[in-house]
């Protein structure tokens, strides 16, 4: 426990001060992957003074092109705090991040407690737990001094570059398209530099967010009634500069907008 809220005392001062953490040393690298996930649970606490208590989750690494990007094969999952959800169309200060990046998703929200004994849980038995879903904008941010030499478990336990989202407008499940054939379209400053489908994270969204709570589950966690979850990009993650608007566009379920002066 002692190792894991040292390494939690790093990332939280990371989060807080916006300066990039260089290499971290080997005694600052959680053991196993399952550690990581413990340390980020640390993480947890020592951030919701700042940054409000945890009301939900963030999928990465569920589409090929960011399996391939990142250059890890299978899902990872971080928290999402009550202030990092912001609301369309907001303006967000470049400067209130260390290099802040923009992600194209479909995000959930639960509309009732995912029972545990329901464990396995499948896309078709995850289903009638949620309530409705957002065109939904992963805001990112890029901690490093270079991302791409951390040690994959050190991301894992910094909540995997999270750092909130925008939500548009929630279309109930019962008036949703089918969300495989959902088209995303990411733009920023009206150029269209990213395209995808639902049927890129996992082959349905729903297959991550069934991931996600086996993956909780294991844990003794489950989701609970009102959170949201974040399934994971339909496109590579753009990295911004100050001034870029931002604009995904999901077909059937509306679009959401960001802007960063």
């Amino acid at each position: 426990m002692d190792k894991q809220l040292a390494i939690a005392e790093i990332l939280a001062a990371v989060r807080v001060n916006r300066t990039p953490l260089s290499v971290p040393s080997a005694e600052a690298i959680p053991h196993d992957e399952a550690d990581a996930y413990r340390v980020q649970d640390v993480l947890h606490n020592l951030l919701s003074p700042d940054f409000g208590a945890q009301v939900g989750y963030k999928i990465g690494c569920t589409s090929a092109v960011m399996q391939v990007y990142l250059g890890i094969d299978h899902p990872c999952a971080g928290g999402l705090y009550e202030g990092r959800v912001h609301q369309n169309g907001v303006s967000l200060p470049y400067k209130n991040y260390v290099h802040v990046g923009v992600e194209c998703e479909i995000a959930v929200r639960l509309g009732k407690d995912v029972v545990m004994g329901d464990v396995p849980f499948t896309a078709d038995s995850i289903t009638p737990f949620v309530e409705a879903y957002y065109p939904a904008i992963e805001l990112v941010d890029d901690r490093y001094a270079d991302w791409r030499s951390v040690d994959p478990r050190v991301l894992i336990a910094d909540d995997f570059f999270a750092a909130g989202c925008v939500l548009g407008a929630p279309v109930a499940r019962a008036d949703a398209p089918d969300l495989a054939g959902v088209v995303g379209r990411a733009l920023i400053n009206r150029v269209e530099v990213g395209r995808g489908t639902g049927a890129d994270v996992l082959g349905h969204p729903h297959h991550a967010l069934a991931w996600l709570a086996n993956h909780l589950a294991a844990d003794g966690k489950t989701l609970r009634t009102g959170d949201i979850v974040l399934t994971g990009s339909l496109v590579k993650t753009e990295w911004l500069k100050a001034g870029d608007d931002v604009v995904m566009e999901l077909a059937g379920l509306g679009s959401v907008s960001v802007r960063f002066p």
